[in-house]
């Protein structure tokens, strides 16, 4: 669990130079409240609360929620995701080895769907923006509401590019006309595209340590990849390329830190590799077909619920047993 965070460090790092210092306030709030969530559930439940409160679990948790959030979101929204997503997407079940679906992804479904103003109002790169906030000036927008009068929300804040793609296509525009807007870049979006490639980069290092397999984060990939690099070949005009989508939104996230959580995944090596074939496809069908424009979340508690039918199908037969 340590290393899976210290390789989450340069995305957090890259994110933050990127897209502000909202990020370590909002992680700041995540890994507080996780860390009072779970030690108050465990004294409830009379359970010890040195062990679970060092295993960095908890932690991983709170890390992949603030990275989620919008910079600038406001502090009870992280504190609401995360006491959600601890309380009730894990010791609701048990605790850790016990629960049915990532906790992570509960926590941020659940919000997304609650507040979804709040939950897609990102700010674009700073090297976009007019005028960069300050720490005391992103303090004040994330625990008062508020900027100062000098700023406006219009000029700091707008759609991320999975958002404006869905937003362009409604306006009957085509892909290419879109991707003249400057929010994006050669790859996919202005400063995503780098983090999600610093993300790749810490995601290749657990591999190559062997803390995850290979079979969860190569389906996931494939199946976004496939499904886009059908749907581009069929629909160029209507639908974005493969490297758009394998480097937007929360794709090299949830391959590699996110949908490889051992506790809700599936079991046997062919069963992993049916899971995240199953998140990629789900993701891009999201995006493309549904109402969300990033459809990780849903996706991975979907799959979720799959595991048990994955499980019964894939997992090989004891020696000498019966069929």
């Amino acid at each position: 669990m340590g290393m899976v965070l210290l390789t989450l460090t340069p995305a957090l790092f890259v994110q933050s130079i990127y897209f502000g210092p909202g990020l370590w306030i909002q992680l700041s709030l995540a890994l507080l409240t996780a860390l009072a969530c779970e030690a108050s559930a465990l004294a409830i439940r009379h359970k010890p609360l040195m062990a679970p409160l060092t295993d960095c679990s908890v932690l991983i948790t709170a890390t992949l929620l603030a990275m989620s959030m919008p910079p600038l979101a406001p502090w009870w929204l992280i504190v609401s995701a995360v006491a959600f997503a601890v309380l009730l997407g894990k010791h609701a079940f048990g605790g850790l080895g016990l629960n049915t679906f990532n906790p992570a992804m509960l926590g941020y479904a659940v919000l997304l769907v609650s507040f979804p103003k709040q939950m897609t109002t990102w700010l674009p790169a700073q090297h976009m923006q007019a005028t960069n906030l300050t720490l005391s000036q992103t303090a004040q927008a994330i625990f008062s509401d508020t900027l100062p009068e000098s700023l406006t929300v219009d000029i700091l804040s707008g759609a991320s590019p999975l958002a404006a793609i869905k937003s362009g296509l409604s306006q009957r525009q085509t892909i290419e006309e879109i991707f003249t807007q400057p929010i994006f870049s050669s790859l996919a979006g202005q400063g995503g595209q780098w983090v999600s490639l610093s993300i790749l980069l810490g995601g290749l290092c657990l591999l190559a340590m062997k803390i995850i397999r290979w079979q969860i984060s190569t389906g996931v990939l494939l199946g976004l990849g496939l499904c886009a690099w059908i749907m581009h070949q069929l629909d160029p005009g209507q639908h974005a390329g493969v490297l758009f989508h394998l480097f937007s939104g929360a794709t090299m996230l949830c391959a590699f830190f996110i949908a490889t959580d051992p506790v809700t995944a599936a079991t046997s090596p062919r069963g992993r590799f049916v899971y995240g074939l199953g998140i990629g496809a789900l993701t891009y069908i999201i995006r493309d077909f549904g109402s969300y424009h990033d459809g990780v979340a849903f996706a991975v508690l979907l799959m979720n619920l799959a595991v048990p039918l994955i499980d019964k199908f894939t997992i090989p037969r004891a020696y000498g047993r019966a069929a």
